[in-house]
Protein backbone atom coordinates (compact mmCIF):
# COMPACT_ATOMS: atom_id res chain seq x y z
CA UNK A 1 0.00 0.00 0.00
CA UNK A 2 1.73 3.70 -0.96
CA UNK A 3 -0.24 6.55 0.47
CA UNK A 4 2.34 8.76 0.90
CA UNK A 5 5.13 10.37 -1.85
CA UNK A 6 8.15 11.09 0.12
CA UNK A 7 9.34 10.37 3.53
CA UNK A 8 8.35 14.14 5.79
CA UNK A 9 6.80 17.66 5.16
CA UNK A 10 8.17 19.69 2.90
CA UNK A 11 7.53 23.27 1.46
CA UNK A 12 5.06 21.97 -0.57
CA UNK A 13 3.48 20.12 2.28
CA UNK A 14 2.60 16.47 4.34
CA UNK A 15 3.84 13.67 1.80
CA UNK A 16 0.30 11.94 2.89
CA UNK A 17 -1.87 11.45 0.22
CA UNK A 18 -5.19 11.12 1.64
CA UNK A 19 -7.42 9.90 -1.72
CA UNK A 20 -4.48 7.10 -2.35
CA UNK A 21 -4.51 6.03 1.38
CA UNK A 22 -8.64 5.60 1.42
CA UNK A 23 -8.54 3.82 -2.41
CA UNK A 24 -5.77 1.53 -0.88
CA UNK A 25 -8.14 0.91 2.59
CA UNK A 26 -11.20 0.80 -0.11
CA UNK A 27 -9.43 -2.31 -1.66
CA UNK A 28 -8.47 -3.77 1.52
CA UNK A 29 -11.52 -4.23 2.94
CA UNK A 30 -12.93 -5.71 -0.22
CA UNK A 31 -10.48 -8.43 0.42
CA UNK A 32 -11.07 -8.72 3.35
CA UNK A 33 -14.60 -8.98 3.10
CA UNK A 34 -13.95 -11.67 0.58
CA UNK A 35 -12.13 -14.06 2.43
CA UNK A 36 -13.70 -13.26 5.67
CA UNK A 37 -10.78 -12.17 7.33
CA UNK A 38 -9.26 -9.55 9.90
CA UNK A 39 -7.58 -6.30 9.27
CA UNK A 40 -4.28 -5.56 11.46
CA UNK A 41 -2.40 -2.80 10.88
CA UNK A 42 -0.04 0.03 12.62
CA UNK A 43 -1.15 3.38 13.13
CA UNK A 44 -0.39 5.33 10.02
CA UNK A 45 0.35 8.58 8.52
CA UNK A 46 0.90 11.10 11.67
CA UNK A 47 4.42 10.42 11.96
CA UNK A 48 7.20 10.89 9.67
CA UNK A 49 4.59 11.46 6.91
CA UNK A 50 2.90 14.50 9.33
CA UNK A 51 -0.70 13.48 8.17
CA UNK A 52 -3.61 14.66 10.02
CA UNK A 53 -4.35 12.04 12.36
CA UNK A 54 -8.00 12.69 12.78
CA UNK A 55 -8.88 13.04 9.03
CA UNK A 56 -6.58 9.50 8.75
CA UNK A 57 -8.69 7.95 11.37
CA UNK A 58 -11.85 9.06 9.40
CA UNK A 59 -10.64 7.53 6.36
CA UNK A 60 -9.76 4.20 7.42
CA UNK A 61 -12.91 4.27 9.92
CA UNK A 62 -14.84 4.65 6.59
CA UNK A 63 -13.30 2.38 3.99
CA UNK A 64 -13.01 -0.51 6.51
CA UNK A 65 -16.45 -0.20 7.76
CA UNK A 66 -17.80 -3.75 8.49
CA UNK A 67 -14.15 -5.60 9.09
CA UNK A 68 -12.57 -6.37 12.03
CA UNK A 69 -9.90 -3.91 12.00
CA UNK A 70 -6.56 -4.00 14.70
CA UNK A 71 -4.83 -0.87 14.93
CA UNK A 72 -1.92 -1.00 16.48
CA UNK A 73 0.50 1.49 18.13
CA UNK A 74 3.98 0.93 18.36
CA UNK A 75 5.57 2.33 21.44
Amino acid sequence: MIGQHGLRRTAEGSPIRYHALESCLEKLAEHARQRNATVHMPKIGGGLAGGDRDRIESIASRALAGVPTTVYVLS
